[in-house]
């Protein structure tokens, strides 16, 4: 097949701008979130205790060519009008699955035998007040604004505190994607000030934190296993109402079956699950509240001075022990409240608010009341509650609906572990995994291939295990609780160091909460020997897999630090002309380099000062290409990069013949392909050509013709309408390239004209024509890693030999790459830690 014909024209004007040089001592290392200077918003200032991290020239010998920094981290969207009720209605089909289904199994699992008036005036009313104050009042008017630009779940809030407070180090390549936005000293109270230093000194605060944030993970995904077991295995049971001889075999066989279905469509995304989703779930929630009303019409309306908080009082006051135990039942009501705050990326505060408050609560509320209206007049209806107080001839409309809205009720938690996961990965918590992004206009809609099979496997062996929702039910609830009381501790921080409250405001409100939460997770733990322990030795387990691969990762970031210097460390210039010979830095021996032909692209993994592979190359083999290029992609929180903005050149001045191109991508654009050489070779070529000329790049326009290999290509599912209004602006952008073609070439010829008239561009576009004509090279390098012999220290070697078997397991392989393999030259290293 013909190659095809790459013509990059004026979106090749990306050069860069040299920054501020820098005369501070040349000094490598692990460098802090706020070693690199970025965009700051107008008129933001810098606190005193920061200053010293952001000087560049005091703590990092970074090249002028890092100019290509900024802000390009996650950014919150905020969306209003019909798409804030289109995310509000997705909402109610991915979050409120779990919440809604309760009203099937609450009454049941809270009472033991037929209950009094008083004692189900009692139970009412501790329901009722408990899904207003842990789920209204609590998540859905305060611990939703605790988000990480716009991420949401105990994790991102341990994430949002590390950009407010110095409690973490980061990996050097994703430390430029953060923006770090901690308070002047002057601007904090001096009681915050001295509660935020004294978190940043203590290493065991620090290390709590650390510990608290992971541990709130890994509980949501093994409530992530449990859930879809637990809910699906409800909804086959269900069918007993209408036949009661269905075996066991039968129950978790068709079970199974129904979780890998659910599984297998995953992949079609968020947007699409969540419309699909979402009629079952407000019809489910439409059931209870229709059946509720005709309850309370029907039997007794009394029941609902259970609304009044003195039933509820006098709930724990008259029963004491048991009332404390019962509440193992009664948290059951809002299991899958953790999922609301985990899910907040995938949707938005607002979109949840919406659902929960105008739908979901008040539904919720008339059903756990027409049940109550019911059990009143017919106390043995407690066992099944829902089937039982179902209106006449609607049982099997009801079933039906039932039995879709739990196996549905599952996809809260898993959309909350692929939220989870991905934002254990931007903290090194996590080994890297492939993350699709399923909407273009949803930016924190994602799926995880890896987790999503994994977790098939886990729900899948659970459920034969287990078998019945019985012996499942009593592993209910601890893991909710313990994430709800982390949850409270950690907005209260935030509400200290990010929101700058008054912690004599603060205190009450985290008192009154850490008690509400402490007295059900205290009554949840009851049930660890009945099999809450199987929940908890999941989290345990994966807690440690990710504070392991964390802890081989820091030790990682120290044994790579020695390679952090600027190229004019690593080659000296024996003169200033272009075919200048080489010779290596003192302390790589001094010898000469030789060099040969071809292109050379170097892969660069950080996209300042050397790369490591290119190090490891001149070092080991003492020669280097005619022309060089440190290619980096950088990633950017966004389904696409236009592009003006797509490419960074630079020329790295201390080597002849040697340039830095960083790519900067977005989440679904399609970046390394088999010409990828041809597509770098232009760049840097009308780099040349426009610095020669004297071209400002700011007045020039993005290419009339554009080079596939990065950025018009996407991949994933994305929501019809994004996809129409992205097709649509295509169409007008290509005519709008149509008509100022002529000109725009005209100007890239005179730029050519005036650039060949110059004798020494002419040579340095001969050497790089020649370079690229005579072969390439993509140069990639291979970081082997063994552990330091160190007789004292058993169980940390232990760690680390785990760590790197897990790295050697899960890294990129170079066979993967869509290159041509002819062409890549793999340089491997080793690197004790």
């Amino acid at each position: 097949m013909a190659t095809p014909k790459i013509t990059i024209a004026a979106d090749d004007n990306l050069s860069m701008k040299p920054a501020e040089s820098s005369n501070g001592p040349d000094l490598g290392g692990v460098y802090h979130t706020r070693s690199l200077s970025r965009t700051r918003r107008p008129g933001s200032r810098r606190t005193a205790s920061r200053a010293s991290h952001e000087r560049r020239s005091e703590h990092l010998d970074v090249e002028d060519e890092d100019d290509w920094l900024r802000d390009d981290g996650r950014k919150k969207q905020v969306f209003k009008g019909t798409t804030l009720l289109w995310l509000a209605y997705q909402s109610v089909g991915a979050i409120y699955g779990d919440i809604g289904t309760s009203p099937l199994y609450v009454y049941s699992s809270t009472f033991t035998d037929q209950p009094t008036y008083d004692d189900l005036l009692q139970v009412l009313s501790v329901v009722l007040w408990s899904l207003t104050i842990m789920v209204t009042l609590k998540y859905i008017l305060i611990v939703l604004h605790a988000d990480n630009q716009g991420e949401g779940g105990t994790f991102s809030c341990y994430s949002l505190l590390t950009r407010y407070a110095n409690i973490t180090d980061r990996d050097p390549r994703e430390a430029r994607l953060v923006k770090m936005e901690r308070h002047e000293t002057q601007d904090m109270r001096p009681s915050n000030r001295t509660f935020r230093s004294t978190i940043e000194r203590s290493t065991l605060t620090r290390g709590l934190l650390k510990i608290i944030g992971v541990l709130s993970v890994s509980m949501v995904i093994a409530d992530g296993i449990l859930t879809p077991a637990q809910s699906v295995l409800g909804a086959v049971q269900g069918l007993s109402v209408v036949k009661s001889d269905i075996s066991s075999p039968t129950i978790v066989g068709t079970s199974c079956g129904i979780l890998v279905l659910l599984f297998l469509i995953q992949p079609l995304g968020t947007t699409k699950l969540a419309s699909t989703f979402a009629p079952i779930v407000i019809l489910w929630l439409g059931f209870n509240a229709g059946f509720g009303i005709y309850n309370l019409v029907m039997y007794d309306h009394s029941v609902l001075k259970a609304f009044s908080p003195y039933f509820a009082i006098h709930f724990f006051v008259e029963k004491k022990t048991a009332a404390w135990k019962m509440l193992g039942g009664i948290l059951l009501a809002f299991t899958g409240v953790e999922a609301l705050f985990a899910d907040l990326g995938a949707f938005s505060m607002r979109a949840i608010q919406i659902s929960w408050l105008s739908w979901c609560y008040p539904c919720l509320l008339l059903a756990y009341v027409g049940q109550a209206a019911y059990i009143s007049v017919h106390p043995d209806a407690y066992s099944n509650p829902f089937y039982n107080a179902v209106p006449p001839g609607m049982l099997y409309p009801s079933l039906i609906v039932a039995i879709l809205a739990a196996i549905v009720a599952s996809q809260a938690m898993i959309t909350a572990v692929f939220q989870l996961i991905s934002q254990l990965m931007k903290l090194s918590y996590c080994p890297q995994v492939k993350v699709v992004h399923t909407s273009t206009r949803f930016h924190g809609q994602l799926y995880v291939p890896f987790v999503n099979w994994i977790l098939m496997c886990g729900t899948i062996l659970v459920t034969c295990v287990y078998s019945n929702t019985t012996r499942l039910g009593n592993a209910y609830g601890v893991c909710v609780m313990f994430v709800t009381f982390f949850d409270t501790c950690m907005v209260t921080l935030a509400s200290l160091i990010v929101w700058r409250l008054s912690p004599y405001l603060v205190f009450l409100p985290w008192l009154f909460f850490a008690t509400v939460d402490g007295l059900y997770l205290s009554s949840a733990l009851t049930k660890v020997p009945d099999g809450a322990w199987f929940t908890i030795t999941i989290a345990g387990i994966l807690a440690c897999i990710f504070l392991l691969w964390r802890f081989g990762k820091e030790n990682q970031w120290r044994a790579e630090a020695e390679d952090r210097f600027r190229p004019a460390q690593l080659l000296h210039r024996t003169d200033d002309t272009l075919d200048s010979p080489l010779v290596l830095g003192p302390r790589w021996g001094g010898g000469a380099v030789s060099r040969i032909r071809g292109l050379g692209i170097y892969f660069d993994k950080t996209g300042v000062l050397t790369p490591t592979v290119f190090t490891q190359f001149v070092s080991k083999f003492g020669t280097v290409p005619d022309a060089m290029v440190f290619f980096h992609l950088h990633p950017v929180e966004a389904p696409s990069v236009p592009s003006s903005e797509r490419y960074a050149i630079s020329r790295i001045s201390a080597v002849p013949g040697c340039y830095r191109l960083v790519v900067r991508h977005g989440f679904m654009d399609e970046v390394i392909t088999p010409d990828l050489a041809a597509l770098i070779y232009e760049q840097v070529r009308g780099f040349v050509v426009r610095q020669a000329s004297g071209g400002d790049d700011d007045d020039e326009e993005p290419s009339t013709t554009r080079v596939h290999v990065v950025g018009d290509q996407t991949h994933g599912q994305a929501n019809g309408a994004a996809s129409a209004g992205v097709d649509s602006q295509a169409d007008g952008e290509v005519q709008g390239r149509k008509r100022t073609a002529a000109s725009k070439q005209a100007d890239r010829n005179r730029a050519a004209a005036v650039a060949l008239g110059d004798e020494a561009t002419r040579a340095e576009l001969g050497r790089l024509d020649r370079a690229f004509a005579a072969k390439v090279m993509y140069v990639v390098g291979k970081e082997q890693m063994r552990v330091r012999e160190h007789p004292a220290s058993l169980f940390r070697r232990v760690v680390l030999t785990t760590f790197l078997w897990i790295r050697e397991n899960t890294r990129a392989k170079i066979a993967n790459l869509r290159l041509a393999m002819d062409r890549v030259v793999e340089v491997g290293f080793v690197k004790e830690i």
